[in-house]
């Protein structure tokens, strides 16, 4: 009994003095936050928006059947380089043809039908004429010359109307004889054939109808990227600004390039769903394209849309979006001990939303929340246009103390190097 007892005894001091080195812990430890910090540089700012879409040609073509027949004879393959004016495809032309036959026959009928009714404009003419001067000498009767003029003016519009039916079947002979033309197609430039969708035997269904490219003529040399940019980005792209290019097929190489168009008007993707997109297209002509770029390729840039020099800059974590609520030190957390240690008191101006942007900087070992207007950032760091100075110690980390845990006022100990504890 003797030795449960012990055993017992030993147990229950084991857990007083477990609960009481925990109770010590506790209250002597510090209400001190933990942060990292850094001093205030000057240094260069590059503003870049990151877009991502597919590689083109500058200069494409698409050729189209501007008529509907079928494909007897195609002389290139894909991957030809063509000249301009070299010939490209031939349509079965034999319906072409007697249409043309037709037309030109028609138009000589129509030829001779006004010869004759210029001849009977002609006689009806003379005997207006003669009954006219006849009248003149009261050797005709008024009746007479208005039968006689009634029938030239008849045989005038006969011969109008006949000379209005040449006009139209030269018309459509002149038609018949395109359309013809069109069943031969010519390079329009010199290029490399990018794409051929068609064999003979098929029907080019011609683009009257719709789209049916029989093939594509690319101009490889001139290559440029065709980039999709965010609404909220588009803004602060301009015309001439410099990107970097990468290709996913050609992981070993940067391309680069200069912004030659933006779109005037969005793209709109997914719409009415929660995946919707509003994207505007911009491109950009590659400078050094090479020989390896190839229509289609996916392609991402970082588009350049600003660079300040020597500026006042930080890491982008430094800056807070608080409320001026969210800064205040609350009762109970020393408020009254450490007001005397900082700075007069912010005087906070909020956005529309209530919000202001802060970086704490260390004042004695607490932290004075300073309202900051802020520039362009790269990815990394934000310029500073106002609200501190160069060389000020500002928080850099934690992401929580900067978050969440620091207010205005609040005490910190600084510790730049929380990877080196054990």
């Amino acid at each position: 009994m003797s030795k449960r007892k012990i055993v017992l005894s030993s147990i229950v001091f084991v857990v007083v003095l477990a609960i009481v080195l925990v109770l010590n812990i506790g209250n002597s430890g510090s209400d001190e936050i933990e942060v990292q910090t850094a001093n205030v540089e000057r240094g260069k700012v590059v503003q870049i928006v990151t877009a991502s879409g597919r590689i083109q040609p500058k200069t494409q073509v698409k050729i189209s059947a501007d008529v509907a027949a079928k494909i007897t004879r195609l002389e290139v393959r894909e991957g030809d380089w063509v000249e301009k004016g070299q010939f490209l495809v031939e349509l079965d032309r034999e319906r072409f043809l007697a249409s043309v036959e037709r037309a030109a026959a028609n138009m000589r009928s129509t030829e001779s039908n006004a010869e004759l009714a210029r001849e009977n404009m002609l006689k009806t003419q003379k005997d207006f004429e003669r009954t006219k001067e006849l009248f003149a000498r009261k050797l005709e009767s008024q009746a007479m010359l208005d039968q006689n003029s009634a029938a030239y003016q008849v045989e005038k519009a006969r011969y109008q109307s006949a000379l209005d039916q040449v006009a139209q079947s030269k018309a459509s002979l002149k038609q018949t004889r395109d359309d013809l033309s069109k069943t031969t197609i010519y390079a329009p430039m010199a290029g490399t054939i990018s794409e051929l969708n068609k064999e003979i035997g098929e029907i080019a269904l011609g683009s009257q109808f719709q789209e049916d490219v029989i093939m594509v003529i690319s101009n490889l040399s001139a290559m440029e990227a065709l980039v999709n940019v965010d609404e909220n980005d588009i803004v602060a792209v301009a015309v001439d600004d410099t990107a970097t290019i990468e290709i996913d097929a050609i992981p070993d190489r940067t391309f680069q390039g200069v912004v030659t168009e933006i779109a005037s008007s969005a793209k709109i993707t997914g719409s009415g769903s929660a995946d919707q997109k509003t994207e505007f297209e911009v491109k950009i002509s590659i400078l050094n394209p090479g020989d390896k770029l190839r229509p289609g390729m996916t392609a991402s840039s970082d588009i350049v849309t600003d660079t300040k020099e020597d500026v006042i800059n930080i890491p982008i974590q430094c800056v807070a979006v608080k409320t001026p609520e969210q800064l205040e030190l609350k009762a109970g957390e020393d408020g009254d001990a450490i007001a005397a240690t900082l700075p007069d008191e912010e005087k906070y101006a909020t956005d529309r939303d209530g919000f202001v942007e802060v970086v704490f900087v260390i004042n004695d070992g607490v932290v004075n929340a300073k309202q900051v207007k802020t520039g362009i950032q790269s990815e990394t760091h934000i310029e500073i246009l106002d609200g501190i100075a160069e060389k000020a110690e500002i928080v850099t980390g934690s992401y929580r103390a900067i978050s969440k845990d620091l207010k205005n006022g609040s005490a910190v100990v600084v510790d730049n190097n929380p990877e080196k504890k054990n």
